[in-house]
């Protein structure tokens, strides 16, 4: 049987995107292999969002191809958001790279790999404005796990300045809900107990087909209550399409977890202007509001981007203050790299110079840090329900999990792998906590 070896780089949906790819390639009668010295074809999932992450890719790009030296056949692609934005480049620049497949062509991928085994070079980076992969499931249908990932959208339709994504994967599309619950409740069977929503902008799902009309709320309401589905989690919300009927959904439902990762951006709300946005600062401080009115437990995190295009000392000031006064859970935190095709690229100068966009990186990584810190310490004490996603990396007698707010946690006292544990928080490191069992009562 050949093998095939996958490095996934970038968000949650490039991970779905390579459960979708292992699934297609095991129909076609690939074996995944954590090798790529034997293995007989090697694909790298790209995300092109920042620079970082494309130079990362060019470079393992290279030190891969090593594995096409000797007599074996040995096809080596590029696939998802970097295919699909640099396209001739990568071929210009990696002219042992074989095949180069954009997001919206996996269908197609089994018949692109025989055409290269034999020679041909690949490039298919149409995308295509209706295909959301009806009825494909993915490798983790196939083989199970802790947690299965459901893409109920594709592409994005927001457009801002600084961002790749709709030039990468189009434009927004739904999943239809049969088709969104039929994942879900192969997912289950398989053995998943949670369940992630994953699109580019989630809550903005609104599928209006077949004279259908299913929002998003509703379409959380109904993935909650399929058997078996112990948490479900959606990943990425925008804030604009943040309704208070999803708020009542989450705070209803004790099946849908208190944690909402949230991208704010930037605190300046004249930095929100040029991003093309949507919001002001103030209305993302009024859905924090709302959203700790109807769930006081909520934990939220968020994406900053410093460094964008004419940020002053005096909106940066903004931004570090928006980290004190909503208190973020966590935080992604880059410097702005420009993107190759995006408004900001075309339009916008890029005149923050590199030392002052790392300067100000550092400083909120360090209050991040401190703030992460706190809340975390916070939690020693409590009792919180832990899912069991894997063995920890330290020792094979600890598990690792998380909490209903997405915290994780070393699990000491036993467990196993997909178990749900009550648990209390017995100490606190700077990113992480660590739960036991609670003690018996009457000895018992």
């Amino acid at each position: 049987m050949p093998t095939v070896y996958v490095e996934t780089y970038g968000c949650q949906m490039n991970v779905a995107d390579t459960d979708l790819v292992i699934g297609l390639l095991a129909q076609a009668g690939y074996e995944r292999t954590q090798d790529p010295a034997g293995a007989d074809v090697i694909l790298i999932n790209t995300c092109a969002v920042r620079e970082r992450a494309v130079e990362r890719v060019r470079g393992r790009a290279g030190a891969l191809a090593q594995h096409k030296a000797g007599g074996k056949r040995v096809v080596l692609g590029i696939t998802g958001c970097m295919a699909e934005h640099l396209r001739s480049e990568l071929r210009e620049s990696a002219p042992y790279v074989d095949l180069v497949v954009g997001p919206d062509s996996y269908r197609r991928l089994p018949e692109h790999i025989e055409r290269a085994r034999q020679g041909e070079v690949i490039e298919d980076v149409t995308l295509d404005p209706h295909e959301t992969y009806e009825g494909i499931d993915s490798s983790r249908a196939l083989a199970g796990g802790v947690i299965g990932h459901v893409a109920i959208q594709r592409g994005c339709d927001r457009f801002c300045t600084f961002c790749v994504v709709p030039f990468t994967r189009g434009r927004e599309r739904e999943s239809a809900p049969d088709e969104v619950l039929r994942q879900v409740r192969v997912l289950v069977e398989s053995g998943v107990r949670e369940i992630q929503l994953l699109g580019q902008t989630v809550n903005s799902y609104h599928y209006t087909n077949d004279g259908r009309d299913v929002t998003f709320a509703q379409l959380l309401r109904q993935v909650a209550t399929v058997d078996g589905v112990e948490r479900v989690r959606f990943i990425s919300p925008y804030p604009l399409a943040f309704t208070t009927d999803v708020i009542a959904a989450m705070a209803e439902s004790p099946k849908i977890c208190k944690h909402v990762h949230l991208p704010l951006q930037s605190g300046a709300t004249t930095v929100l202007e040029r991003m093309r946005r949507g919001y002001t600062y103030a209305e993302f401080q009024a859905l924090v509001a709302a959203l700790r009115t109807a769930m006081p437990d909520i934990a939220i995190t968020t994406d900053f981007l410093v460094g964008f295009c004419g940020e002053t000392d005096a909106e940066f000031d903004e931004t570090y203050r928006a980290l004190a006064e909503i208190r973020f859970d966590n935080a992604f935190l880059f410097a702005y790299s420009e993107r190759k095709g995006t408004l900001a690229a075309r339009k916008i100068p890029d005149d923050v110079p590199a030392d002052v966009k790392q300067r100000r990186l550092a400083h909120v990584i360090e209050e991040q840090r401190k703030i992460t810190a706190e809340i975390y310490a916070s939690q020693v004490g409590r009792r919180e329900r832990v899912l069991c996603e894997s063995l920890s990396r330290r020792t094979a007698s600890e598990m690792l999990g998380r909490t209903d707010t997405f915290r994780p946690v070393i699990v000491t006292g036993g467990g196993a792998v997909g178990q749900l544990l009550d648990l209390v928080i017995d100490r606190a490191g700077p990113g992480t906590l660590y739960g036991s069992p609670p003690p018996k009562e009457n000895g018992r």
